[in-house]
């Protein structure tokens, strides 16, 4: 099975993702390979240094946000 998403890096990407109230969920990439940490949903907030999913704070430096669209 395949999966499509799309990472999150700009404020422009987390503004859309917020306004598409589309599932961001919230990942730990590091050498030994990437982790899941929240399955996530629709953004709350998003600053230049965190983003607010499900009631939770994540920091942008420290996690990768994926989009995966839904097949509408």
């Amino acid at each position: 099975m395949s999966y499509t998403y799309r990472v999150l890096r700009e404020d422009m990407d987390f503004f859309a993702a917020a306004l598409s109230q589309e599932r961001v969920s919230v990942w730990q990439v590091l050498e030994e390979g990437e982790q899941l940490m929240d399955y996530g949903g629709p953004i709350e907030e998003y600053s230049p240094f965190s983003i607010k999913i499900m009631g939770e704070r994540y920091f942008r430096s420290v996690f990768e946000f994926r989009l995966t669209p839904s097949n509408r």
